[in-house]
């Protein structure tokens, strides 16, 4: 059985904000519980708005007002017992981050200092993590990194305006993954890149998850993405893990009407027929939904869909879905 690195288990992550006295509650992760396994590529997917980058917060232990934890726990197994991410103080957190667990996040000009030489951004991170590291040790620790990445070293003497977006997003893969962490977690790696530029950062995370043995989670909407390089798939919608499973096994037969339909919509070689989008629109995380959250949307919807909420079942062998047609063997 797969050792577990990470287990979250019925998570609630709002954003809770006041108003002229009025509180208002957006359900932004909604008792959400799974698990990550070491050394596996996990992919969580959902349509913009479903929670995902909330989730990633939460993972990492970033919680700034309005967010707030509501309920459940995080915890890594990396000591006997395992460590609640959210009980512990923000001093500590940071001793875990970039070592522990990493974070790559979309924007790579978010990360590097436009007015800094890369080589300059690479000095200021290891410095702050590791201050009694000398400038000999840096020079090798920066030059052995980026040679094992296949990045040319040329690169640390130029400005990050001098570099495409595709070299950016590479060296803030670099920059997140230099302490080697136990796990890596990537928010739309590809956000704003070409198809071809898309394909060579993807290969750079899987080149790094291979040499390193390390766990990597790729969060984002694109599902041919996560059916190309994830070994598991996580499906959210509205705040809430929905479907979850072997890639490969979602893919070929997906047991929740959305996730069908996020498949039914990825271009295929040869199919010319006409591709139909979800109905309706998206709930409001605010006011979601009674019950099944899709049911609104959903085609095969049932009268208990809008009553009661659908539990995240085992369907087959490590594939658990939140479905009463499902669970009820409609």
């Amino acid at each position: 059985m797969a050792e577990r690195i990470v287990t979250v288990d019925s998570l609630k992550a709002y954003y809770i904000m006041e108003s002229y006295g009025i509180e208002r509650r957006v359900y932004a992760v909604d008792n959400v519980s799974f698990e990550i396994f070491k050394g596996e590529i996990l992919g969580i997917a959902g349509e913009s708005g479903c929670g995902k980058t909330t989730l990633v917060k939460a993972l990492l232990g970033i919680i700034k007002p309005p967010l707030y934890i509501v309920g459940g726990e995080v915890r890594y197994n990396i000591t006997n017992g395992g460590i609640n991410i959210l009980t512990l103080q923000e001093e500590e957190i940071k001793k875990l981050r970039w070592k522990v667990m990493s974070y790559i996040p979309q924007g790579s000009m978010s990360v590097l200092n436009p007015l800094r030489k890369i080589k300059d951004t690479f000095q200021d991170f290891v410095e702050a993590h590791q201050p009694e590291v000398d400038r000999i040790t840096f020079n090798n620790i920066i030059r052995d990194h980026l040679v094992s990445l296949g990045l040319p070293l040329e690169v640390l003497n130029l400005y990050p305006h001098q570099l495409s977006g595709g070299m950016r997003q590479r060296i803030t893969i670099a920059l997140s993954t230099i302490f080697k962490p136990d796990i890596i977690f990537a928010d739309e790696p590809t956000t704003a890149l070409d198809v071809v530029v898309q394909r060579g950062v993807l290969q750079l995370l899987q080149r790094i998850q291979k040499q390193a043995q390390n766990t990597l989670v790729i969060i984002g909407h694109d599902m041919s993405i996560h059916a190309r390089i994830t070994d598991r798939v996580a499906i959210m919608y509205a705040g809430k893990i929905i479907e979850i499973g072997n890639t490969r096994e979602i893919y070929n037969t997906p047991l929740h009407p959305y996730t069908r339909y996020l498949i039914a919509s990825l271009p295929r070689i040869g199919d010319k027929s006409y591709k139909t989008s979800i109905p309706g629109t998206p709930p409001s995380l605010a006011n979601p939904p009674t019950g099944c959250r899709f049911h609104p949307r959903c085609p095969d919807v049932m009268d208990i869909c809008s009553k009661e909420v659908p539990p995240l079942i085992e369907a087959k062998d490590g594939h658990r879905v939140a479905c009463f047609r499902v669970s009820n063997g409609g």
